[in-house]
């Protein structure tokens, strides 16, 4: 008896036993949590997964650059014939092919700017009493990224001339965060052609929420700076002109991007077409014009070489001529079949050259 009273004793003063004993009993009140993941039932609905990185995006494009090759060398040889032409042409072109870009996307965006209203506005800084003035605003900002300084990828919120207010609230996204992402996407489709990339850009705008505050014109300039970023002479490559068609695309990469390609291949001949007319006016006109004496023949004729339209105030305040001298010079085109008028009124008449 005193050999099984030991054994017992042996039995209930065992440590391990004892902690056996204790998990299985806890396991047992346990009861109502769900058993081991090699346990649950296999005809459950599939829970949620992880959202694929925003790089994932890239590969679609990359494809569709791979199916439309032929067509992207097309549009780029003819984008790298505009950088040649304007490279050998005088500056005064590309500011020409900027305001004409600036007034078609204004029309894209739904600001519709005249290019006679921004002509006044960016030479003078007049507006009419029916101008909007956020969306002159909006349009000169447009003309400034079209015609030079640094492009979006050295600093986005200085491109944009965006920034956080000082008093942003903690809880708020930032614009510094919603531009870091995309550009991080840019970034890491640097094997992409610039025309692509530049497409690719464009239609992510609005998905990264950088659509707030002109985002068409604010997407459009962007992307029209990317497209030429390899150039030397073609600050933007044209995406307006001719219709703005390639902007509005739809659907899938390859479809966005077949869009894009047509609707560039139509700016960039509508362009080259702008460039072959105002050429030969002022080959014709500086024929015309060598009889007549003084600086301001020369002077006028350069400033129409540079801006779609021109009124007198305009011509004297770029030339820095005289009104009569001005209203003389022009009257005398006029009546030469060099310039005509556009306008049709007595008052605020403008004029271009008549090709």
């Amino acid at each position: 008896m005193k050999a099984q009273a030991s054994a017992l004793t042996d039995d209930f003063n065992d440590p391990l036993i004892t902690i056996e004993e204790d998990e299985a009993a806890h396991e047992q009140d346990l009861w109502f949590l769900p058993g081991p993941l090699e346990e649950e039932p296999d005809d459950l609905p599939p829970g949620p997964r992880a959202e694929p990185p925003d790089t994932a995006v890239i590969e679609d494009w990359a494809k569709a650059e791979s199916v439309y090759a032929a067509r992207l060398a097309r549009v780029a040889g003819r984008l790298g014939a505009l950088d040649d032409r304007l490279l050998r042409g005088p500056e005064g072109w590309r500011h020409r092919l900027a305001l004409i870009e600036a007034a078609d996307l204004s029309w894209f965006a739904g600001d519709r700017v005249s290019s006679g209203r921004l002509a006044l506005w960016i030479s003078m800084r007049l507006s009419g009493a029916q101008d909007d003035p956020n969306a002159l605003a909006r349009v000169g900002w447009a003309v400034r990224r079209l015609t030079g300084g640094p492009g979006p990828k050295a600093d986005l919120a200085a491109f944009l001339d965006r920034r956080d207010p000082e008093n942003i609230e903690g809880s708020a996204e930032r614009f510094e965060d919603r531009a870091g992402g995309w550009l991080d996407v840019m970034a890491a489709a640097a094997e992409l052609h610039p025309i692509t990339r530049a497409c690719m850009g464009f239609h992510l705008w609005s998905l990264a929420g950088l659509g707030q505050h002109g985002d068409q014109m604010e997407a459009a300039v962007t992307a029209s700076r990317i497209a030429a970023s390899d150039g030397s002479g073609a600050i933007f490559a044209p995406l307006a002109m001719g219709g703005a068609g390639g902007l509005r695309a739809s659907g899938l990469p390859p479809k966005r991007l077949t869009g894009w390609l047509d609707g560039m291949n139509s700016a960039i001949l509508t362009a080259m077409r702008h460039l072959n007319d105002i050429e030969t006016w002022t080959s014709k006109t500086e024929k015309e014009m060598s009889r007549l004496s003084g600086r301001t023949p020369p002077a006028l004729r350069a400033v129409l070489t540079e801006w779609p339209m021109i009124s007198a105030p305009m011509a004297e305040n770029l030339t820095g001529a005289s009104r009569t001298a001005v209203q003389r010079n022009l009257s005398w085109m006029e009546a030469q079949g060099l310039i005509r008028e556009v306008t049709r009124q007595g008052r605020y008449r403008m004029w271009q050259a008549s090709h």
